[in-house]
């Protein structure tokens, strides 16, 4: 099972970031691209935070991540505008720091 929930995570960080790129190079109309890097991407980054949390090694960690998948998904469906938009940064930039500080660190 943690294969599996390592091989998904690893194919939807994948296609967020593909959003992303296609919003940054503006492949598309600028409405796609508005919904591919702004929309998309933090809910496909939210996602990844979920299959990630059980993957964890500290388990004080997984509720905050899963608490930053929130944030990044919730955030996603905010209107660009919004005086809360900046919610999925915070996920976005919490959940990276989980990921690194919760990896098991293995020494030979």
């Amino acid at each position: 099972m943690k294969t599996n929930l390592q091989a998904a995570q690893g194919v939807v960080s994948i296609l967020a970031i593909i959003c992303l790129a296609a919003g940054w190079f503006n492949l598309f109309s600028a409405e796609v691209n508005d919904l591919l890097s702004r929309k998309l991407f933090y809910i496909l980054i939210g996602i990844s935070f979920i299959l990630q949390a059980p993957l964890l090694s500290n388990p004080k960690l997984v509720y905050p991540m899963y608490a930053a998948a929130a944030l990044c998904i919730i955030g996603a469906f905010l209107p660009t505008g919004s005086n809360l938009s900046w919610i999925k940064t915070l996920g976005l930039l919490g959940g990276v720091v989980i990921s690194f500080s919760g990896r098991s660190i293995s020494r030979k």
